[in-house]
């Protein structure tokens, strides 16, 4: 569908008027919402106040002042590339929340939507204790989301962040300097673990949100999903190939009382069908999220020809 621009410049003058028109033009184009929004009134909320550099938590009066010209132009574009370009809001913002932390986004890299923010906020109980963790790795960062979430929470970790793609280094690199963490935070462009040599980095946690979309999920993917880098999603035809080179991998990169979490999201039962003898341990989530799955360095020792 196309956004009739004009009209909504000529007719809307309120902030009240923007979020109800907005929100009819979300909803009238069935637009995707899974990148942090649950309905389309959240979704006009977070852009509309994002054009006026409001916060989202804004007083309502300010409800009903007025747009200037220029402000009507920035919202209505950007309700244009939402809908009929299927833009996701992240990219329409360059803000994305994770873990209660704001992180800048763009087309560059995934939008975080990851249920390790829930386990970074709970500390990772109760499968590792932060105390003890001394080293800890991101592997397949993308924007740093998660690598720099897990630094501002462990209080004694130092974090390497592991990713293919220099375009999405950029753009972590971004991230750390926005948290200033560049003391605690690492940047490393790798293949996996090749750019660190066996045996020479040894970490106490490894966490991976790693690429695990298969195929016939590839293709029916919603358009806004499209938008992010293909590298970050696909995986092979079942979703699995990253994911059975950190298995076979991991444990060489771990300490003796080290753990690897990893999610492979709707690959779950693939995963397990690929590998029968092995009992996964998966985690359960409060606020929804699942296909997450953690191991320790003893437990990938002991299944290690399972995987290779």
């Amino acid at each position: 569908m196309q956004v009739n621009i004009e009209s909504a410049i000529n007719d809307l003058k309120t902030v009240r008027d923007f979020l109800r028109w907005t929100t009819s033009r979300l909803n009238e184009a069935g637009v995707f919402l899974g990148h942090g929004t649950d309905d389309a009134w959240d979704e006009s909320v977070a852009l509309v106040l994002h054009v006026l550099h409001l916060p989202w938590d804004v007083d309502n009066r300010i409800m009903d002042s007025r747009l200037t010209l220029e402000e009507k132009r920035q919202v209505t574009d950007l309700v244009t590339q939402r809908v009929e370009q299927r833009v996701p809001l992240a990219y329409l913002t360059n803000t994305a929340w994770f873990a209660g932390i704001p992180f800048y986004v763009d087309s560059r890299v995934l939008i975080p939507r990851s249920p390790f923010s829930e386990l970074i906020e709970k500390g990772f109980q109760p499968w590792v204790d932060v105390d003890s963790v001394h080293r800890a790795l991101d592997l397949c960062t993308g924007g740093g989301c998660i690598g720099i979430a897990m630094a501002l929470s462990l209080p004694h970790a130092q974090v390497d962040a592991i990713d293919l793609s220099n375009s999405a280094l950029e753009v972590a690199q971004q991230n750390v300097d926005n948290h200033g963490v560049d003391d605690i935070v690492s940047l490393i462009q790798s293949d996996c673990f090749d750019a660190l040599g066996a045996g020479q980095s040894q970490y106490d946690l490894i966490v991976s949100n790693p690429p695990y979309v298969g195929g016939e999920e590839m293709a029916s993917l919603p358009a806004e999903y499209l938008k992010e880098p293909r590298l970050a999603l696909a995986s092979g035809d079942d979703g699995l190939d990253i994911v059975r080179r950190i298995l076979s991998q991991a444990v060489d990169y771990l300490t003796d009382s080290g753990t690897l979490i990893c999610e492979v999201g709707n690959s779950d039962q693939a995963l397990e069908a690929a590998f029968p003898r092995v009992p996964f341990t998966w985690i359960d989530f409060e606020h929804g999220g699942h296909g997450v799955f953690v191991f320790t360095a003893k437990e990938l020792q002991q299944y290690r020809q399972e995987f290779i």
